[in-house]
């Protein structure tokens, strides 16, 4: 296993289970950087991870990375903690977080405009080995004023967004572009996606085949999600009024099942 760099940030309260936070495609944990600071504020501690090849994680040779690579990063993480994880995904990290939720027990799994889970594989998709960078996203420049990507980042946003930039693994992708197929999450799952998002619109979660609840934030792109500082404030308190409905619903369906357990008819 590669040595991941993590970022923490903790609150002195440890009454609310930890969130990992999963970063997408070609960039890394600083995407997060604002979200942390929200969280923090609301009482949650997180630990935003780069994932291996990523970041400050140590460098791996991503030619032959897959998917599964970066879900056990993540089952890494969560087995160092005191409690089982609430999941925090954006882009490719929020596909990467629904793989990893049942073998970390997660409580809740939050995936910002993810790539979707799959029904079936495609076989007909070539897996190729191989490595690429954020131009395939359409950042064709690192000039944080010439970001069309970007339209509802102001200037210091797309310079993290830039900062955060890297080499990505082929063969990562095209698994993702041939179905990654997910069969039981067994955990809440919540999709929270931007109108002004052309790369992962709303329509494309319609059928889905794991159970999930959606949010849709007004005039955010795909970008903004994890960035945009005038909107998460709003988006965070969504995401953090689902979980703790989520968490109490769990809470509640345990002390009952304790009770009859403990006083059977």
């Amino acid at each position: 296993m590669p040595k991941l760099a993590i970022h923490s940030v903790l609150v002195v309260a440890e009454d609310q289970p930890p969130l990992i936070l999963v970063h997408g495609a070609a960039n890394s944990a600083l995407v997060w950087t604002f979200w942390q600071d929200e969280l923090a504020h609301r009482g949650w501690s997180s630990h935003a991870l780069d994932l291996r090849g990523h970041g400050r994680s140590e460098a791996v040779d991503l030619v032959a990375t897959q998917m599964t690579d970066y879900a056990d990063d993540v089952v890494a993480l969560a087995r160092e903690l005191k409690r089982p994880p609430v999941l925090l995904g954006w882009s490719m990290g929020g596909l990467v977080a629904m793989m990893a939720a049942a073998s970390c027990d997660a409580q809740a799994c939050i995936s910002l405009a993810p790539s979707a889970p799959a029904q079936v594989r495609d076989t007909s998709v070539a897996l190729r080995a191989g490595v690429f960078g954020a131009e395939e996203y359409g950042i064709l420049a690192r000039d944080p004023d010439d970001q069309p990507t970007m339209p509802d980042l102001d200037r210091a946003e797309r310079i993290v967004a830039l900062e955060s930039l890297g080499p990505e693994a082929r063969l990562a992708r095209d698994e993702r572009k041939a179905g990654v197929v997910i069969e039981n999450l067994r955990c809440p799952l919540l999709i929270i996606t931007g109108t002004a998002d052309t790369q992962w619109p709303r329509a494309r979660y319609d059928g889905l085949q794991v159970p999930a609840d959606h949010i849709s934030v007004e005039g955010v792109s795909h970008w903004g999600l994890v960035l945009n500082r005038r909107l998460l404030p709003g988006i965070a308190s969504s995401a953090i009024s689902w979980l703790e409905r989520v968490l109490s619903s769990a809470t509640s369906g345990r002390s009952r099942a304790d009770h009859q357990r403990s006083h059977p008819r």
